[in-house]
């Protein structure tokens, strides 16, 4: 079996981490190492590797993942805002999750 991510270890409760949101199939947590004043992940439990991955299988969890963060942006009355997935040599987690940046200090 392969080693779990560290997305994975913190779903299992394995290391710890900053979870701002939790259901039965996604959670939300701070960034580590943020780039903008706000700076979330928002990470499928269910283990996808990465956006080109996706299959029709799996292809309902990505539009999940967007209405859950969408359901957080408005709870939290984040009003900018960037969304985005990393791929490739971008993607430093092998757990499709998507960034939510914010903050009046990006650029446009």
């Amino acid at each position: 079996m392969a080693d779990k991510t560290v997305f994975q270890k913190i779903i299992d409760r394995e290391i710890p981490a900053e979870i701002l949101f939790e259901n039965d199939n996604f959670i939300i947590i701070n960034n580590i190492a943020p780039v903008a004043p706000i700076h979330y992940l928002v990470i499928p439990k269910k283990l996808i590797p990465s956006i080109d991955t996706v299959t029709d299988e799996t292809a309902p969890v990505v539009g999940e993942l967007f209405a859950c963060a969408a359901q957080f942006i408005r709870e939290k009355g984040i009003k900018n805002f960037k969304l985005i997935f990393n791929g490739g040599r971008y993607l430093h987690v092998p757990h499709l999750h998507l960034h939510l940046i914010g903050g009046d200090e990006l650029s446009d």
